[in-house]
């Protein structure tokens, strides 16, 4: 092997030096490896972000948005007058606001339940598992877009599967009644996304479930346990780390859902489904108010930002006094 001298006489192998070379370089392959997703993370998240926010300080309306650089400086007032109870702009938001909280825990609710009872049910090995598997995930697999527009085909009044099921072969309504306006809308908006959310909630719990050891099942029905107490004392507390991220997740997505209401009313939802995603694009780009809506979209990041800190602390501090 050739060598080297060194300045002291010692011999230094080629080897040696390349190796060296190559361990100084590794600590920075860790940070090569995430800049293109740190990049991406940045121009599609944060750069929005605090476009948006800057959007909120002007007065950016239809007459400024082709030179962003003519909007007067407003500074907090769009925010003063969207969260402004008392002003029309501010009822309206907070009108809004107590309609998605309702629909968030309905819906929320509503799929944790189902998503846990098919989890639950399907626990045990038995003909056709797997079909019904896959057949509970088919909502979740459906794009977005496709399965929306398939409900407002069926939520029709004149042409809908629904009425025609009800009206004219079980005769249980007289009338053929609207499900995309009026008080029925709420519900309709209510179905479609428990439709499209109970999937997800059974694949968690599902997954769950596979890490809960059988021997603790056993070992509670020779306790005498029953149905409803090995659910009680076995299944849901160990299923309570899972239930934690995906009632978060949950919440999050169904709070923020935009595709949902635009989908199946076509953009402009009655007042009874109208939710705080819906209405802050409404107050966007119907009425070209560009600061305001920027203004509530800032504000309603920050209402889920607390919500998730106070959440994650709370949740921390059980598990730490547990």
């Amino acid at each position: 092997m050739a060598t080297t001298t060194t300045r002291r006489g010692a011999t230094r192998s080629p080897r040696a030096g390349t190796d060296r070379a190559r361990r100084s370089r590794r600590p920075l392959l860790p940070y090569l490896l995430l800049a293109p997703a740190i990049v991406l993370e940045l121009a599609i998240h944060v750069v929005p972000m605090l476009v948006g926010a800057g959007m909120s300080l002007l007065e950016l309306t239809q007459f400024h948005i082709r030179n962003w650089s003519t909007a007067p400086f407003a500074g907090l007032e769009n925010y003063r007058l969207a969260l402004d109870v008392d002003s029309a702009a501010g009822a309206e938001l907070l009108r809004s606001f107590r309609t998605t909280v309702l629909y968030t825990v309905a819906s929320v609710g509503l799929s944790w339940v189902l998503g846990t009872t098919a989890a639950v049910l399907l626990q045990r090995p038995f003909r056709g598992r797997g079909l019904l598997r896959a057949l509970f995930l088919t909502p979740y697999a459906l794009p977005v877009y496709t399965a929306v527009i398939t409900w407002s085909f069926l939520f029709q009044r004149d042409t809908g599967l629904l009425n025609h099921v009800l009206v004219d072969q079980l005769h249980l309504v007289d009338d053929r009644p609207f499900w995309l306006i009026g008080d029925n809308s709420f519900g309709a908006l209510l179905v479609v996304s428990v439709w499209r959310s109970w999937p997800f909630a059974f694949l968690c719990v599902m997954a769950g479930l596979q890490n809960i050891p059988g021997d603790l099942y056993e070992a509670a029905a020779m306790d005498g346990a029953g149905f409803w107490r090995r659910l009680g004392s076995v299944t849901l507390p160990m299923l309570r780390p899972v239930n934690l991220v995906l009632l978060l997740v949950l919440f999050l997505w169904t709070f923020n859902d935009f595709n949902t209401p635009y989908v199946l009313f076509g953009g402009s939802a009655p007042e009874q489904a109208d939710l705080i995603s819906i209405h802050i694009y409404r107050s966007s780009f119907k009425t070209w108010d560009f600061g305001s809506g920027s203004a509530m979209s800032v504000a309603l990041l920050l209402f889920l930002l607390v919500v998730t800190a106070g959440y994650l602390l709370l949740t921390n501090r059980r598990r730490n006094d547990a």
